[in-house]
């Protein structure tokens, strides 16, 4: 079914259903807010959330709608399985890690952010280094957010692309400016409630129309280009050195996704900014564990994935571009969950669980404006002008602007994200979304360790290896070929794709912490730091 025949299928009902759960969402939302009367209010609930709240919050932000369609669409493509659970290994070991070691050291000291630990450790310079590493990494990795939702919306509605990210820019950009943090979080445990509701409605709808025992049996024998695969393989030990271009395998999720989470929940002031919203260290200890049950809604939508690769075979073969083609055709496979939701679903229930995929994603963008206002506000004032008590409400209407401006960038920077989705059809939403943080993340976290192990660490040895990591992370990933391309150099496009060997996108985590801590480290054999 094309596009234009999906869409006549969102009805009146459904663009109601989502109309009253916006307008919904948007009011308790800035009922729960409170007053915000200082920074402290707008960026960090008063530090006064309950600590279950704030990990539903984090569970909300990190599955969003990335999870919500992109697993589905990865398990119905032809090769796809169960095998990315295994990166949830990785997910759970750095969430302790940064529950049990790191969430003591934040607390020891009032801070906004990871940036301000790691500026009182190696100076303000570092500070302002690793507050502009997070805001590029921080608007890349939300930029795909608004191109995972500006899929569902161009599948159900019809709009255009640049319409739908638009619209998407302008609500998060509201949902922020009314009441920071708290509006944020309390928004957050509402679409977790609904996507955990929609995940399991989906669930039992696939499975039993198709049939239990059928769904397994689908999976386990589906016949792919004449080989028989099991979809539902959760591990792959294929060794690391035979093939080092795989992604889903162990190696990955025991050696490399631990770093890449450690960051993602210790460093990423989209996450961090919800734990320092607890009132103690048990609480924010609490949250990060507690959240490890987002592997729960991994394991949900795998099953919806499975249901629906079997629910296509058996109920409509012909519906949708063959699941061998979308192999080939990300599009196919990231259009797979929207689409059945809209066709299949009654009306209203699919209004609503678009709705409850569409304002979680929102609710991750509206984490990531609170983030980056703060952060770049911190370094416009630094951390004494900014907290001072005697011009909170004034700081707060400066958090506001701020709010608008990052939201603008986003929308643009969305733009560019689109086409660097289209530009290539084997990209897909979950490793567009990790590529996109790769060029920070290793950084970020190296810094950090330097800061916990290597205090004398200079600011010239921290940069030359933060510019090395990134140059070595374009080497590898399509946007240098883009780029190259699109200034008229297609020879040295070439080259460069000819020269690299393979290697997952996730190894750059470890490797770009290892690079930068190291120019650390030698930066402090080197002299007196001069931050």
């Amino acid at each position: 079914m094309n596009p234009s025949e999906l869409s006549s299928q969102f009805t009146w009902i459904d663009w109601t259903v989502v109309a009253l759960y916006m307008v919904f969402t948007t009011v308790l939302g800035e009922k729960l807010s409170g007053k915000q009367t200082s920074i402290k209010d707008f960026f960090l609930g008063g530090r006064s959330l309950p600590w279950w709240a704030v990990s539903g919050s984090m569970i909300a932000t990190e599955i969003s709608a990335l999870t919500f369609i992109g697993v589905p669409g990865m398990v119905y493509a032809s090769q796809g399985d169960w095998t990315y659970l295994q990166w949830g290994i990785g997910s759970i070991m750095a969430r302790f890690a940064v529950g049990y070691y790191l969430v003591p050291l934040y607390y020891k000291k009032e801070i906004y952010s990871p940036y301000d630990f790691m500026g009182e450790r190696l100076g303000e310079g570092v500070r302002r280094l690793v507050t502009f590493l997070f805001s590029v990494g921080g608007v890349l990795g939300a930029s795909v957010r608004v191109v995972v939702t500006a899929v569902i919306l161009k599948v159900v509605t019809g709009m255009s692309p640049e319409l739908c990210i638009v619209t998407i820019g302008l609500i998060a950009i509201l949902w922020t400016f009314l009441g920071g943090m708290k509006t944020v979080i309390w928004t957050d445990v509402i679409q977790f409630c609904l996507l955990l509701l929609g995940g399991i409605t989906a669930l039992i709808i696939l499975w039993s129309t198709v049939g239990w025992s059928e769904v397994v049996a689908i999976n386990k024998n589906a016949l792919i280009n004449g080989e028989v695969i099991n979809k539902m393989q959760v591990f792959d030990t294929t060794s690391l050195f035979s093939n080092p271009g795989l992604k889903f395998t162990l190696w990955v999720g025991l050696f490399a996704m631990p770093f890449q989470n450690f960051a993602a929940f210790g460093i990423d002031q989209l996450n961090t900014q919800r734990m320092f919203c607890c009132g103690s260290v048990k609480d924010a200890r609490k949250a990060m564990c507690w959240s490890s049950v987002s592997i729960l809604i991994t394991v949900i939508m795998m099953m919806v994935g499975a249901g629906l690769y079997a629910w296509y075979i058996t109920k409509a073969p012909d519906y949708m571009p063959s699941p061998d083609l979308a192999m080939t055709e990300s599009a196919a496979k990231d259009r797979a969950f929207p689409s059945w939701i809209v066709s299949v679903l009654p009306p209203g229930v699919s209004g609503l669980i678009i709705a409850g995929a569409f304002a979680a994603a929102i609710s991750s963008l509206d984490s990531i404006l609170a983030a980056l206002s703060q952060t770049s506000l911190s370094i416009f004032y630094g951390r004494e002008r900014l907290e001072d008590t005697t011009k909170g409400k004034e700081r707060v209407k400066e958090s506001r602007i701020a709010v608008i401006i990052w939201g603008v960038v986003l929308t643009v920077i969305s733009f560019g994200i689109w086409r660097v989705y289209n530009a290539d059809p084997k990209n897909d939403l979950i490793g567009l979304a990790f590529g996109m943080v790769a060029y920070t993340f290793g950084p970020l976290l190296g810094i950090l360790l330097a800061a916990i192990f290597v205090p004398k660490a200079r600011l010239w040895g921290l940069v030359l290896g933060t510019a090395i990591s990134i140059f070595f992370v374009a080497w590898f990933r399509n946007e240098i070929l883009l780029i190259l391309n699109g200034i008229n150099l297609p020879d040295l496009a070439a080259m460069v794709k000819a020269s690299r060997p393979p290697l997952a996108s996730e190894w750059f985590f470890p490797i770009n912490a290892g690079i930068t801590l190291l120019f650390g480290l030698l930066s402090s054999l080197m002299g007196k730091r001069e931050n």
